[in-house]
């Protein structure tokens, strides 16, 4: 079905007690706390997905104190969907909440075609942004991201553009995605000098993809900046999906964009069953240990969670109520990842 073709109007009014067991972490050095989970639109929100299944996630979400929703220009499909499709459900159910919401968008990767849709260009940025305020219906986002660097366009002409954006009121902070070490601190001294200063760092993170262990997460500390980790369950590797092999309905089958049937090597599929193991002898599922274990380093300030059904969604924030871990499961999880 059509996202287009299953929107409804009836009235949404927000949980009352939303606040009442959502834990929020400071952002960095900044004033911006976010909620201890963040919800992605990546998947889920496209003209191909039905409209009210994404909408009732947005809305349980933000029943639970979930207040960060996070985009990109080319979220869809096809790109542009998930921002007219947030767009749509902004205006029916969340205008009145506004203030309340911390919403992002990024552009980095290809958009649109020719030489000026893709990478890092002060023009691409701009016009991107002006591009994600329209299909969403906002004045504003509250973060607008670089969401990767761009090895040819020089770093103070892309760390200009964000500190453009901000300066004009299109986003109130700003952002990188996928910066290694170095870059993210020479990005850094550039906006520090220009007077916007970079919130926040997305990377990727989990625990079978540790580099920002390798230095990122000093500098990111350094420098006073927040994290938000995307893809901490590794596309559904470390969930409970594939301890049995790979199911026909699972990403890896269905869509090879973004985990290939290949990478789920009987190796992998051990260590899987063994943090399994050891999850449930926390009284958790893999999926909420996998979480958890990202959330013990405190700077992590959030985690960006995609889910495709409620029950994902209350079972990840049902996880946020054991966030501790003793030694002996830290050096059992060492082991186990090698």
């Amino acid at each position: 079905m059509n996202i287009n073709d299953s929107f409804s109007h009836d009235l949404y009014q927000a949980d009352n007690n939303r606040y009442d067991t959502m834990q929020y972490r400071r952002c960095g050095n900044s004033g911006i706390r976010l909620p201890l989970l963040s919800l992605g639109l990546w998947h889920n929100f496209g003209h191909t997905n039905d409209l009210e299944k994404g909408r009732e996630l947005l809305r349980c979400a933000f029943d639970n104190g979930i207040t960060h929703f996070d985009l990109a220009n080319n979220y869809g499909p096809p790109y542009g969907a998930a921002e007219e499709n947030f767009g749509r459900i902004f205006q029916q159910d969340f205008k009145p909440y506004r203030d309340e919401l911390i919403i992002s968008s990024k552009a980095g990767w290809d958009m649109w075609p020719g030489p000026y849709g893709n990478f890092g260009s002060r023009k691409y940025l701009i016009a991107s942004a002006d591009q994600s305020l329209k299909r969403m219906g906002l004045e504003y986002v509250d973060i607008f991201y670089h969401h990767r660097p761009d090895p040819d366009t020089p770093l103070e002409e892309t760390m200009g553009a964000l500190h453009h954006l901000v300066q004009r009121g299109k986003a109130l902070y700003a952002g990188i995605s996928q910066y290694p070490a170095d870059l993210t601190a020479r990005a850094a001294k550039i906006m520090k000098d220009l007077g916007t200063p970079l919130l926040i760092h997305q990377p990727r993170y989990n625990m079978f993809d540790r580099w920002v262990e390798d230095g990122l997460l000093v500098e990111l500390e350094k420098q006073g900046m927040g994290s938000i980790a995307f893809s901490p369950l590794e596309q559904g590797v470390l969930t409970n999906k594939y301890l049995n092999g790979i199911p026909e309905d699972s990403r890896a089958k269905k869509d090879g964009r973004y985990l290939q049937e290949e990478q789920i090597t009987p190796e992998i599929l051990e260590k899987v069953k063994r943090l399994n193991n050891l999850a449930q002898t926390r009284g958790q599922s893999l999926a909420q240990m996998a979480i958890a274990w990202l959330l013990k380093d405190e700077r992590i300030s959030t985690v960006l969670i995609g889910v495709s059904r409620r029950e994902q969604l209350l079972d990840n924030i049902a996880g946020l109520s054991n966030l501790s871990f003793t030694d002996s499961e830290l050096k059992e999880i060492k082991e186990i990842l090698g």
